[in-house]
């Protein structure tokens, strides 16, 4: 049974991917910093035994270090999604008007706690030949008001993971664009607004899963590009058009 570690598991993508790959059969370990939250999501999982929750901050390192150590006890995991994350402070402002430990805190959430997890990790990763995923954003490439601290550090956590690809031919890193998802941070960006008309995701979830089936070169994607076929041929190599794409996300900051 392969192994899985979730973080941001309670809600959004994260509870989506997590559901996905427990219905694939994985092992899943989440964690999320809403305890409560987490361990209701877990319990409405099929599969005992399949899923374990671990309550807490991938920003403290006391946490990292316990979610390090059950999954040293398992010996090996195929997959880490860093999908933790946080909009920073809100509502948005112009990048000078926040302070220097607000830009720091959004960093430490975003793009040290994923780096940290995945150095801790690596042995773990490798002995799998494992997957490493960082959830970005098109903000990290592109430079929208009010979303400096967040794409900042989004592009930061793409720098990290693809480095870390690079660094280590055993395992695959990839940086993957959601794109615009009905999540609480998405709201929490938009007050007040109609957000509707973004997708579920439930309905992004399978573009991950479809790329670990896939496993292309590690690189930064977009998940809107590896959304499945109706009629899936699991030999037929990645689309051109996905390698074309994957650096020019469009639209607004997800």
């Amino acid at each position: 049974m392969p192994t899985a570690l979730v973080t941001g598991a309670s809600a959004g993508l994260g509870r989506a991917l997590a559901t996905a790959l427990v219905a694939e059969g994985w092992r899943v370990i989440m964690t999320a910093r809403d305890a409560e939250r987490l361990h209701a999501v877990a319990q409405s999982l099929p599969g005992p035994g399949s899923v374990t929750a671990i309550a807490g901050d991938v920003a403290d390192p006391a946490h990292r270090a316990e979610l390090v150590s059950r999954i040293t006890r398992l010996g090996a995991l195929d997959l880490l999604v860093n999908n933790a994350s946080t909009l920073g402070p809100t509502p948005l402002r112009p990048l000078a008007d926040l302070s220097p430990a607000e830009v720091a805190t959004t960093l430490n959430t975003n793009a040290t706690a994923p780096f940290a997890l995945t150095a801790a990790l690596l042995p773990q990763l490798t002995a799998a030949a494992g997957v490493v995923i960082g959830i970005s954003s098109d903000a990290a490439v592109e430079h929208y008001p009010g979303w400096g601290a967040y794409g900042g550090s989004k592009a930061a956590l793409d720098h990290l993971m693809l480095t870390f690809g690079v660094e280590n031919r055993d395992i695959a890193c990839y940086a993957i664009d959601p794109g615009d998802m009905r999540t609480d941070m998405q709201q929490a960006a938009f007050p007040g607004e109609d957000i509707s008309d973004r997708r579920d995701p439930s309905e992004v979830a399978p573009a991950l899963l479809h790329l670990l089936t896939r496993r292309p070169p590690s690189g930064r994607y977009r998940a809107s590009d590896w959304i499945p076929p109706v009629a899936d041929d699991p030999t037929a190599p990645p689309d051109a058009s996905t390698q074309a794409t994957a650096l020019h996300p469009a639209g607004s900051p997800s």
